[in-house]
């Protein structure tokens, strides 16, 4: 008797911590924020799958490049190669591309970021190619990494005898540890007395919580709600120590807030997902759908022997309309998650079917939940 007792104390205490979650998963750092880069550069080595000669933006990019490398390509020979083409330059090797990235928080000089390659002009696959080192610049003009690199494309392009196989998109690419990051974005994280954590969806349960529990292991005060998003910490001036401290700080188990009634539905894919917070006051609901059918039959009509009339094709059109008889079914006041699911497939409603219910339901009022369609 006493062993199960026992068996049943650990259940219950393995059932309650099982919903607490470490406020790493809760929050992050404000000062740890990433700040986004990007950069115009050339990717070279196309197999014939570049720009070409009507995107001369390419053609001024590559001139100007090979400028800098004291490669000169201007003279009398390059002035009537224009002449007689137009002015263009055709380069089939070569693509314009634009080059983003992310740069992580506290990232220092040295440190290697993924990169993402996109195509601006007419190349039609980036398979293959390398990207020429390119500057990567922040919000503020300023340089903060370098890129260069092979890239991995994994989208393949091919046509013949006029049919055409796209999988994936060709033209865009990325490379891992592509960039190497050159300069460091300050922060105040060495200099101010309170680490700022941001929670990452803005809920002043899971903002209290949070609070409460560092008050609780640190004492009281240690802590302090900004709002519903936002909390300050007080940190040791010695950064070994307060690394050390917001350590202790991530791993704490919270239990946080219940988040907010939500149905989300996909209307392309026909997905639903409803939160187990929706509720239901007290509504009717029949639906059906009309089906209208038309049959055309072609005949012809021939005329009687000897007479003088033509034969004429004649079309015979039956038009059917079927409209199914639908139980409808009634919400109690209060109704959770099970009970809807319940009643919808007590009808047999398709997702489709089930997106147009909560939509209307949710235009009668009868719907406690946010309804979020994507």
């Amino acid at each position: 008797m006493k062993s199960a007792l026992l068996s049943l104390i650990v259940l219950l205490g393995l059932s309650g911590s099982a919903w607490a979650d470490r406020v790493k998963d809760l929050a992050s750092v404000a000062a740890g924020r990433t700040n986004q880069l990007i950069g115009y550069g050339l990717v070279v080595g196309l197999q014939g799958t570049g720009d070409g000669a009507d995107v001369s933006f390419t053609a001024q990019s590559m001139k100007a490049m090979l400028a800098r490398l004291g490669v000169g390509i201007d003279g009398p020979l390059s002035d009537f190669e224009q002449n007689t083409t137009s002015g263009k330059i055709d380069i089939k090797n070569v693509a314009a591309v634009m080059v983003t990235a992310e740069l992580p928080g506290f990232a220092k000089p040295g440190q290697k970021i993924d990169i993402n390659v996109s195509a601006i002009g007419k190349a039609s696959s980036l398979r293959g190619g390398s990207l020429l080192l390119t500057s990567l610049r922040g919000v503020d003009g300023e340089i903060y990494g370098l890129a260069q690199g092979a890239l991995t494309a994994t989208g393949v392009e091919t046509s013949a005898a006029g049919s055409k196989v796209s999988i994936g998109v060709p033209t865009a690419a990325r490379i891992p540890g592509g960039a190497t990051v050159e300069r460091m974005v300050e922060t105040p994280f060495e200099k101010s007395d309170h680490v700022v954590m941001n929670v990452r969806e803005s809920d002043f349960t899971t903002t209290t919580a949070i609070v409460n529990a560092i008050n609780k292991s640190f004492g009281s005060g240690t802590a302090q709600a900004l709002d519903g998003m936002s909390f300050a910490i007080k940190a040791p001036s010695d950064m070994s120590q307060r690394v050390a401290f917001l350590s202790m700080v991530e791993n704490l188990d919270v239990v946080p807030g219940e988040p907010p009634a939500r149905v989300v539905v996909n209307s392309r894919t026909g997905t639903v997902v409803i939160s187990r917070n929706v509720r239901i006051t007290a509504a009717a609901v029949a639906h059906g759908t009309i089906s209208v059918a038309i049959a055309a039959t072609n005949e012809v009509s021939q005329p009687n022997a000897f007479s003088t009339g033509q034969t004429t094709p004649v079309q015979n059109a039956d038009i059917s309309v079927n409209e199914p008889k639908n139980p409808m079914f009634l919400f109690q006041p209060g109704v959770d998650l099970r009970q809807v699911v319940d009643a919808v497939n007590q009808v047999g409603a398709t997702p489709s079917a089930l997106i147009a219910i909560l939509e209307a339901l949710k235009s009668s009022g009868s719907l406690r939940a946010e309804l979020i369609i994507i």
